[in-house]
């Protein structure tokens, strides 16, 4: 049996996987091999989150466009982040007035209730 990591969508899962010969007997043991170091998914960037206002995502999709520079001025209900879901483009707007700081990344997939940004 030889041991793999794969990486899916940012998350690791260990896989036994046995080898067979052409009449379908199972190979002897075979030494593991050590998983490599792979870079981390653009969600797994862990940003820490400053005081204010969070923007949360309302629905698991997408980052496909972060519309503001990160510590941008934005009004009540501008939007500042294209989250796309279902194959729809989504505006996650800003629930107040402040400065944007981003939690996350373009191309990063977010699962519900995920730390988009905060305003302050």
């Amino acid at each position: 049996m030889r041991n793999f990591i794969v990486v899916i969508d940012g998350k690791s899962y260990s896989v036994g996987v046995e080898e067979v010969t052409e009449g379908g007997e199972a190979v002897q043991s075979v030494a593991p091999v050590a998983a490599p170091k792979s870079a981390a998914a653009p969600a797994a960037v862990a940003k820490p989150v400053a005081a204010g206002q969070k923007v949360l995502s309302p629905f698991p999709g997408l980052i496909k466009k972060l519309l503001l520079a990160d510590g941008a001025e934005v009004k009540k209900d501008q939007p500042i982040i294209v989250l796309e879901a279902m194959k729809m483009d989504n505006d996650i707007t800003a629930p107040c007035d402040g400065k944007v700081t981003y939690q996350v990344v373009k191309g990063a997939n977010v699962e519900s209730d995920a730390i988009l940004a905060v305003i302050s």
